[in-house]
Protein backbone atom coordinates (compact mmCIF):
# COMPACT_ATOMS: atom_id res chain seq x y z
CA UNK A 1 0.00 0.00 0.00
CA UNK A 2 1.26 3.48 -0.93
CA UNK A 3 2.31 5.78 1.89
CA UNK A 4 -0.31 8.33 0.91
CA UNK A 5 -3.31 6.06 0.39
CA UNK A 6 -6.47 5.06 2.18
CA UNK A 7 -9.21 2.51 1.67
CA UNK A 8 -12.75 3.81 1.32
CA UNK A 9 -16.04 2.03 0.81
CA UNK A 10 -19.47 2.98 -0.47
CA UNK A 11 -22.81 1.19 -0.65
CA UNK A 12 -26.25 1.85 -2.11
CA UNK A 13 -27.67 1.99 -5.62
CA UNK A 14 -24.26 2.91 -6.96
CA UNK A 15 -24.77 2.34 -10.66
CA UNK A 16 -28.20 3.66 -11.62
CA UNK A 17 -27.86 6.65 -9.27
CA UNK A 18 -24.35 7.39 -10.65
CA UNK A 19 -22.85 7.50 -7.16
CA UNK A 20 -19.81 5.41 -8.06
CA UNK A 21 -19.24 7.34 -11.29
CA UNK A 22 -19.25 10.61 -9.38
CA UNK A 23 -16.66 9.27 -6.92
CA UNK A 24 -14.42 8.13 -9.79
CA UNK A 25 -14.80 11.54 -11.48
CA UNK A 26 -13.97 13.47 -8.30
CA UNK A 27 -10.78 11.47 -7.73
CA UNK A 28 -9.63 11.96 -11.33
CA UNK A 29 -10.60 15.65 -11.37
CA UNK A 30 -8.26 16.15 -8.42
CA UNK A 31 -5.49 14.20 -10.22
CA UNK A 32 -5.61 11.37 -7.73
CA UNK A 33 -5.51 7.64 -8.41
CA UNK A 34 -7.77 4.81 -7.34
CA UNK A 35 -7.89 1.06 -7.49
CA UNK A 36 -11.10 -0.95 -7.16
CA UNK A 37 -10.32 -3.60 -4.53
CA UNK A 38 -13.80 -5.12 -4.34
CA UNK A 39 -17.15 -4.53 -6.04
CA UNK A 40 -20.47 -6.33 -5.74
CA UNK A 41 -23.29 -5.19 -8.01
CA UNK A 42 -26.89 -5.80 -6.95
CA UNK A 43 -28.61 -8.32 -9.22
CA UNK A 44 -32.22 -7.28 -8.61
CA UNK A 45 -33.91 -3.89 -8.79
CA UNK A 46 -33.99 -3.36 -5.04
CA UNK A 47 -30.56 -4.84 -4.31
CA UNK A 48 -27.85 -2.47 -3.15
CA UNK A 49 -24.29 -2.55 -4.46
CA UNK A 50 -21.01 -2.28 -2.59
CA UNK A 51 -17.54 -1.11 -3.59
CA UNK A 52 -14.20 -0.84 -1.78
CA UNK A 53 -11.52 1.41 -3.28
CA UNK A 54 -7.91 2.25 -2.54
CA UNK A 55 -7.44 5.99 -3.06
CA UNK A 56 -3.93 7.42 -3.62
CA UNK A 57 -2.64 10.96 -3.38
CA UNK A 58 0.70 12.64 -4.13
CA UNK A 59 1.16 13.63 -0.49
CA UNK A 60 -0.92 13.70 2.68
CA UNK A 61 -2.48 17.09 1.93
CA UNK A 62 -3.45 15.95 -1.56
CA UNK A 63 -4.91 12.71 -0.20
CA UNK A 64 -6.92 14.57 2.46
CA UNK A 65 -8.35 16.86 -0.22
CA UNK A 66 -9.45 13.87 -2.30
CA UNK A 67 -10.94 12.09 0.72
CA UNK A 68 -12.91 15.14 1.83
CA UNK A 69 -14.39 15.41 -1.66
CA UNK A 70 -15.42 11.75 -2.01
CA UNK A 71 -16.83 11.62 1.51
CA UNK A 72 -19.33 14.25 0.36
CA UNK A 73 -20.40 11.89 -2.42
CA UNK A 74 -21.32 9.11 0.02
CA UNK A 75 -18.00 7.29 0.59
CA UNK A 76 -16.68 6.49 4.07
CA UNK A 77 -13.33 5.38 5.40
CA UNK A 78 -12.98 1.60 5.79
CA UNK A 79 -11.55 2.12 9.29
CA UNK A 80 -14.16 4.30 10.94
CA UNK A 81 -12.97 7.20 13.09
CA UNK A 82 -15.12 9.17 15.49
CA UNK A 83 -16.06 12.78 14.86
CA UNK A 84 -13.95 15.54 16.39
CA UNK A 85 -15.79 18.09 18.53
CA UNK A 86 -14.77 21.58 19.59
CA UNK A 87 -16.60 24.14 21.71
CA UNK A 88 -18.02 27.32 20.23
CA UNK A 89 -15.95 30.19 21.68
CA UNK A 90 -18.98 32.50 21.88
CA UNK A 91 -22.51 33.02 20.60
CA UNK A 92 -22.84 32.96 16.78
CA UNK A 93 -19.23 31.81 16.31
CA UNK A 94 -18.14 28.41 14.99
CA UNK A 95 -14.71 26.93 15.77
CA UNK A 96 -12.09 26.95 13.02
CA UNK A 97 -12.34 24.13 10.47
CA UNK A 98 -16.01 23.49 11.35
CA UNK A 99 -17.78 20.95 9.15
CA UNK A 100 -20.02 22.76 6.64
CA UNK A 101 -23.08 20.66 5.82
CA UNK A 102 -24.63 19.58 2.53
CA UNK A 103 -28.39 19.10 2.14
CA UNK A 104 -27.99 15.31 1.90
CA UNK A 105 -29.03 13.03 4.74
CA UNK A 106 -26.02 12.81 7.07
CA UNK A 107 -24.93 10.52 9.89
CA UNK A 108 -22.07 11.02 12.34
CA UNK A 109 -20.03 8.35 14.14
CA UNK A 110 -20.18 9.19 17.86
CA UNK A 111 -19.53 6.90 20.84
CA UNK A 112 -19.16 3.91 18.52
CA UNK A 113 -22.53 4.33 16.81
CA UNK A 114 -23.97 6.15 13.80
CA UNK A 115 -26.31 9.01 14.72
CA UNK A 116 -28.67 10.64 12.21
CA UNK A 117 -28.25 14.42 11.94
CA UNK A 118 -31.59 16.14 12.53
CA UNK A 119 -32.98 19.26 10.81
CA UNK A 120 -30.77 18.75 7.74
CA UNK A 121 -29.89 21.88 5.71
CA UNK A 122 -26.97 22.96 3.57
CA UNK A 123 -24.29 25.44 4.65
CA UNK A 124 -24.77 24.99 8.39
CA UNK A 125 -22.72 23.31 11.15
CA UNK A 126 -23.48 20.20 13.23
CA UNK A 127 -23.96 20.51 16.98
CA UNK A 128 -23.87 17.36 19.16
CA UNK A 129 -25.91 17.31 22.38
CA UNK A 130 -26.69 14.29 24.58
CA UNK A 131 -26.09 11.65 21.91
CA UNK A 132 -28.09 13.61 19.30
CA UNK A 133 -26.78 15.67 16.38
CA UNK A 134 -28.44 18.77 14.95
CA UNK A 135 -27.88 20.95 11.88
CA UNK A 136 -27.68 24.50 13.27
CA UNK A 137 -27.50 27.93 11.56
CA UNK A 138 -24.71 30.24 12.72
CA UNK A 139 -27.16 32.68 14.34
CA UNK A 140 -28.46 29.94 16.65
CA UNK A 141 -25.07 28.80 17.95
CA UNK A 142 -24.51 29.33 21.68
CA UNK A 143 -21.22 29.63 23.51
CA UNK A 144 -20.03 26.18 24.57
CA UNK A 145 -21.97 24.24 21.90
CA UNK A 146 -20.02 21.15 20.84
CA UNK A 147 -19.51 21.50 17.08
CA UNK A 148 -18.05 18.98 14.63
CA UNK A 149 -14.76 20.02 13.03
CA UNK A 150 -13.05 18.30 10.12
CA UNK A 151 -14.46 15.52 7.94
CA UNK A 152 -13.80 12.43 10.10
CA UNK A 153 -16.71 10.25 11.20
CA UNK A 154 -19.27 11.71 8.80
CA UNK A 155 -21.35 9.66 6.38
CA UNK A 156 -23.48 11.25 3.66
CA UNK A 157 -26.27 9.40 1.85
CA UNK A 158 -26.91 10.92 -1.58
CA UNK A 159 -30.53 10.69 -2.80
CA UNK A 160 -31.16 7.87 -5.23
CA UNK A 161 -33.03 7.86 -8.51
CA UNK A 162 -36.71 6.94 -7.94
CA UNK A 163 -37.10 3.19 -8.28
CA UNK A 164 -40.84 2.59 -8.18
CA UNK A 165 -43.53 3.97 -10.51
CA UNK A 166 -43.24 6.84 -12.96
CA UNK A 167 -43.49 10.39 -11.73
CA UNK A 168 -42.57 13.76 -13.12
CA UNK A 169 -38.97 13.49 -11.90
CA UNK A 170 -38.36 10.30 -13.87
CA UNK A 171 -40.27 11.61 -16.87
CA UNK A 172 -38.25 14.76 -17.36
CA UNK A 173 -34.79 13.21 -17.28
CA UNK A 174 -33.10 16.64 -17.21
CA UNK A 175 -32.97 19.64 -14.90
CA UNK A 176 -34.92 22.12 -17.02
CA UNK A 177 -36.57 22.38 -20.37
CA UNK A 178 -38.66 24.82 -22.40
CA UNK A 179 -39.16 22.32 -25.21
CA UNK A 180 -41.05 19.52 -23.50
CA UNK A 181 -44.80 19.15 -24.31
CA UNK A 182 -46.49 21.47 -21.79
CA UNK A 183 -49.76 19.53 -21.56
CA UNK A 184 -47.92 16.33 -20.77
CA UNK A 185 -45.70 17.96 -18.15
CA UNK A 186 -48.78 19.55 -16.53
CA UNK A 187 -50.39 16.11 -16.28
CA UNK A 188 -47.24 14.63 -14.75
CA UNK A 189 -46.98 17.45 -12.20
CA UNK A 190 -50.69 17.05 -11.35
CA UNK A 191 -50.20 13.30 -10.89
CA UNK A 192 -47.28 13.88 -8.56
CA UNK A 193 -49.19 16.49 -6.50
CA UNK A 194 -52.19 14.16 -6.28
CA UNK A 195 -50.14 11.12 -5.28
CA UNK A 196 -48.10 13.10 -2.74
CA UNK A 197 -51.28 14.17 -0.95
CA UNK A 198 -52.86 10.73 -1.30
CA UNK A 199 -49.84 9.27 0.50
CA UNK A 200 -50.13 11.81 3.32
CA UNK A 201 -47.33 14.10 2.09
CA UNK A 202 -46.97 17.80 2.77
CA UNK A 203 -46.79 20.31 -0.11
CA UNK A 204 -45.55 23.89 0.26
CA UNK A 205 -45.74 26.66 -2.35
CA UNK A 206 -43.08 29.38 -2.61
CA UNK A 207 -44.53 32.18 -4.73
CA UNK A 208 -43.72 35.53 -6.29
CA UNK A 209 -46.00 38.33 -7.54
CA UNK A 210 -45.82 37.05 -11.13
CA UNK A 211 -48.46 34.52 -10.04
CA UNK A 212 -50.88 37.45 -9.94
CA UNK A 213 -49.42 39.43 -12.87
CA UNK A 214 -49.77 36.46 -15.25
CA UNK A 215 -53.28 35.48 -14.18
CA UNK A 216 -52.42 32.35 -12.17
CA UNK A 217 -53.85 33.68 -8.88
CA UNK A 218 -57.15 31.83 -9.32
CA UNK A 219 -55.31 28.56 -10.03
CA UNK A 220 -53.18 28.79 -6.88
CA UNK A 221 -56.26 29.79 -4.87
CA UNK A 222 -58.03 26.66 -6.10
CA UNK A 223 -55.06 24.47 -5.15
CA UNK A 224 -55.27 25.81 -1.59
CA UNK A 225 -59.07 25.54 -1.44
CA UNK A 226 -58.97 21.94 -2.71
CA UNK A 227 -56.58 20.95 0.08
CA UNK A 228 -53.44 20.31 -1.98
CA UNK A 229 -51.32 23.01 -0.30
CA UNK A 230 -50.12 22.88 3.32
CA UNK A 231 -48.12 26.10 3.49
CA UNK A 232 -47.34 29.27 1.52
CA UNK A 233 -44.02 31.12 1.62
CA UNK A 234 -43.65 34.48 -0.09
CA UNK A 235 -42.67 38.12 0.27
CA UNK A 236 -44.65 41.29 0.66
CA UNK A 237 -45.31 41.63 -3.09
CA UNK A 238 -47.32 38.42 -3.60
CA UNK A 239 -49.68 39.32 -0.76
CA UNK A 240 -50.08 42.94 -1.87
CA UNK A 241 -50.85 42.12 -5.49
CA UNK A 242 -53.04 39.15 -4.58
CA UNK A 243 -55.18 41.40 -2.37
CA UNK A 244 -55.07 44.17 -5.01
CA UNK A 245 -56.39 41.69 -7.57
CA UNK A 246 -59.03 40.33 -5.18
CA UNK A 247 -60.36 43.76 -4.21
CA UNK A 248 -59.68 45.94 -7.26
CA UNK A 249 -59.23 43.47 -10.12
CA UNK A 250 -55.77 44.78 -10.97
CA UNK A 251 -52.13 43.83 -10.46
CA UNK A 252 -49.72 46.77 -10.41
CA UNK A 253 -52.57 48.84 -11.78
CA UNK A 254 -53.20 46.59 -14.80
CA UNK A 255 -56.54 44.83 -15.25
CA UNK A 256 -55.53 41.16 -14.97
CA UNK A 257 -58.19 39.74 -17.29
CA UNK A 258 -57.66 41.99 -20.31
CA UNK A 259 -54.21 43.56 -19.66
CA UNK A 260 -55.54 47.13 -19.93
CA UNK A 261 -54.38 49.87 -17.58
CA UNK A 262 -56.90 50.88 -14.94
CA UNK A 263 -57.69 54.55 -14.38
CA UNK A 264 -55.35 55.79 -11.63
CA UNK A 265 -54.13 52.20 -11.47
CA UNK A 266 -50.62 53.29 -10.51
CA UNK A 267 -51.86 53.89 -6.96
CA UNK A 268 -53.84 50.65 -6.57
CA UNK A 269 -51.13 48.69 -4.78
CA UNK A 270 -50.69 51.55 -2.31
CA UNK A 271 -54.46 51.70 -1.76
CA UNK A 272 -54.29 47.97 -1.07
CA UNK A 273 -51.52 48.36 1.51
CA UNK A 274 -53.52 51.15 3.14
CA UNK A 275 -56.65 48.98 3.27
CA UNK A 276 -54.79 46.18 5.06
CA UNK A 277 -53.37 48.64 7.59
CA UNK A 278 -56.90 50.01 8.17
CA UNK A 279 -58.09 46.48 8.91
CA UNK A 280 -55.04 45.75 11.05
CA UNK A 281 -54.11 42.51 9.33
CA UNK A 282 -54.98 40.26 6.40
CA UNK A 283 -56.98 38.01 8.75
CA UNK A 284 -59.06 41.00 9.88
CA UNK A 285 -59.76 41.90 6.24
CA UNK A 286 -61.20 38.40 5.79
CA UNK A 287 -63.09 38.56 9.09
CA UNK A 288 -64.72 41.89 8.16
CA UNK A 289 -65.46 40.61 4.62
CA UNK A 290 -63.29 43.26 3.00
CA UNK A 291 -61.35 40.40 1.41
CA UNK A 292 -63.47 37.66 -0.18
CA UNK A 293 -61.17 35.75 -2.53
CA UNK A 294 -57.57 35.15 -3.53
CA UNK A 295 -54.53 33.30 -2.25
CA UNK A 296 -54.31 35.05 1.12
CA UNK A 297 -58.08 34.70 1.60
CA UNK A 298 -57.91 30.95 0.99
CA UNK A 299 -54.98 30.61 3.39
CA UNK A 300 -56.99 32.32 6.15
CA UNK A 301 -60.25 30.47 5.46
CA UNK A 302 -58.59 27.06 5.15
CA UNK A 303 -56.14 27.58 8.03
CA UNK A 304 -53.15 27.11 5.74
CA UNK A 305 -50.12 28.72 7.42
CA UNK A 306 -48.19 31.37 5.49
CA UNK A 307 -45.04 33.40 6.05
CA UNK A 308 -44.33 36.71 4.34
CA UNK A 309 -40.65 37.67 4.47
CA UNK A 310 -39.78 41.34 3.99
CA UNK A 311 -37.04 42.99 1.97
CA UNK A 312 -35.51 46.44 1.69
CA UNK A 313 -37.47 47.20 -1.51
CA UNK A 314 -40.96 46.61 -0.06
CA UNK A 315 -43.71 49.20 -0.16
CA UNK A 316 -45.40 49.24 3.23
CA UNK A 317 -44.74 46.49 3.99
CA UNK A 318 -48.01 44.89 5.08
CA UNK A 319 -48.45 44.44 8.86
CA UNK A 320 -48.27 40.64 8.38
CA UNK A 321 -44.77 40.84 6.84
CA UNK A 322 -41.82 39.79 9.00
CA UNK A 323 -39.10 42.40 8.50
CA UNK A 324 -36.48 40.71 10.70
CA UNK A 325 -34.66 38.52 8.16
CA UNK A 326 -33.35 36.03 10.73
CA UNK A 327 -36.83 35.60 12.23
CA UNK A 328 -38.38 35.22 8.77
CA UNK A 329 -35.85 32.49 8.00
CA UNK A 330 -36.83 30.63 11.18
CA UNK A 331 -40.53 30.91 10.33
CA UNK A 332 -39.89 29.64 6.78
CA UNK A 333 -38.11 26.64 8.28
CA UNK A 334 -41.10 25.85 10.52
CA UNK A 335 -43.43 25.70 7.51
CA UNK A 336 -40.93 23.54 5.58
CA UNK A 337 -40.57 20.97 8.36
CA UNK A 338 -41.40 17.48 7.04
CA UNK A 339 -42.33 18.82 3.58
CA UNK A 340 -42.53 16.15 0.86
CA UNK A 341 -42.72 18.55 -2.09
CA UNK A 342 -42.01 22.25 -2.59
CA UNK A 343 -43.38 24.06 -5.64
CA UNK A 344 -41.46 27.26 -6.40
CA UNK A 345 -43.28 29.68 -8.69
CA UNK A 346 -41.67 32.73 -10.30
CA UNK A 347 -39.47 33.97 -7.48
CA UNK A 348 -35.72 33.58 -7.80
CA UNK A 349 -34.67 34.97 -4.43
CA UNK A 350 -37.29 33.22 -2.29
CA UNK A 351 -36.72 29.97 -4.24
CA UNK A 352 -32.96 30.02 -3.62
CA UNK A 353 -33.49 30.91 0.04
CA UNK A 354 -35.96 28.06 0.47
CA UNK A 355 -33.75 25.61 -1.40
CA UNK A 356 -30.98 26.26 1.12
CA UNK A 357 -33.30 25.08 3.91
CA UNK A 358 -34.35 21.77 2.34
CA UNK A 359 -32.86 18.29 2.67
CA UNK A 360 -32.04 16.73 -0.70
CA UNK A 361 -34.84 14.14 -0.58
CA UNK A 362 -37.58 16.79 -0.82
CA UNK A 363 -39.03 17.02 -4.32
CA UNK A 364 -38.64 20.52 -5.74
CA UNK A 365 -40.52 21.82 -8.78
CA UNK A 366 -39.55 25.25 -10.12
CA UNK A 367 -41.93 26.90 -12.60
CA UNK A 368 -40.58 30.07 -14.16
CA UNK A 369 -40.46 31.75 -17.56
CA UNK A 370 -36.85 32.58 -16.76
CA UNK A 371 -34.58 29.54 -17.21
CA UNK A 372 -31.69 30.97 -15.11
CA UNK A 373 -33.93 30.73 -12.02
CA UNK A 374 -33.63 26.93 -11.88
CA UNK A 375 -30.00 27.09 -13.02
CA UNK A 376 -29.07 29.43 -10.18
CA UNK A 377 -31.00 27.28 -7.71
CA UNK A 378 -29.02 24.20 -8.75
CA UNK A 379 -25.72 26.11 -8.78
CA UNK A 380 -26.29 26.90 -5.12
CA UNK A 381 -26.73 23.23 -4.20
CA UNK A 382 -30.42 22.40 -4.71
CA UNK A 383 -29.48 19.93 -7.42
CA UNK A 384 -32.70 17.93 -7.06
CA UNK A 385 -34.78 20.84 -8.45
CA UNK A 386 -36.79 20.10 -11.57
CA UNK A 387 -37.25 23.19 -13.73
CA UNK A 388 -40.26 23.82 -15.93
CA UNK A 389 -39.63 26.83 -18.15
CA UNK A 390 -43.09 28.12 -18.90
CA UNK A 391 -45.45 31.04 -18.37
CA UNK A 392 -47.03 30.31 -14.99
CA UNK A 393 -50.26 31.98 -16.10
CA UNK A 394 -50.66 29.30 -18.76
CA UNK A 395 -49.07 26.34 -16.97
CA UNK A 396 -50.70 26.38 -13.51
CA UNK A 397 -54.31 26.40 -14.83
CA UNK A 398 -53.39 23.28 -16.86
CA UNK A 399 -52.18 21.56 -13.69
CA UNK A 400 -55.36 22.53 -11.82
CA UNK A 401 -57.52 21.28 -14.69
CA UNK A 402 -55.75 17.90 -14.55
CA UNK A 403 -56.30 17.72 -10.78
CA UNK A 404 -60.01 18.44 -11.29
CA UNK A 405 -60.18 15.53 -13.73
CA UNK A 406 -58.50 13.20 -11.25
CA UNK A 407 -60.84 14.27 -8.47
CA UNK A 408 -63.99 13.82 -10.60
CA UNK A 409 -62.89 10.38 -11.81
CA UNK A 410 -62.47 8.93 -8.31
Amino acid sequence: MSKFSQEIQVSGHLIDSSILTKIFDKIMDLHGEFQVEEINIGKRKKDQSFARLLVKGKNQKHLDEILETVYREGAVSKIQQEITLKKSPKNCVMPDNFYSTTNNHTQVFYKEQWIQVENMMMDKCIVVKQNRAFCVPVRDIKKGDMIIVGEKGIKITPPERPREGVNVFEFMGSSSSSERPTQHIAKQVADDIYNTKKNGGKIVIVGGPAIVHTGADDAVSELIRAGYIDGVLAGNALAVHDIEYATLGTSLGMNVHDATLAYHGHRNHMDTINAVFKAGSIANMVKTKKLKKGIMYECIKNKVPFVLAGSIRDDGPLPDVITDVAQAQREYKKILKDASMVIMISTMLHSIATGNMLPANVKVIVVDINQPTVTKLMDRGTWQALGIVSDVGAFLPLVVAQLRKKKSSR
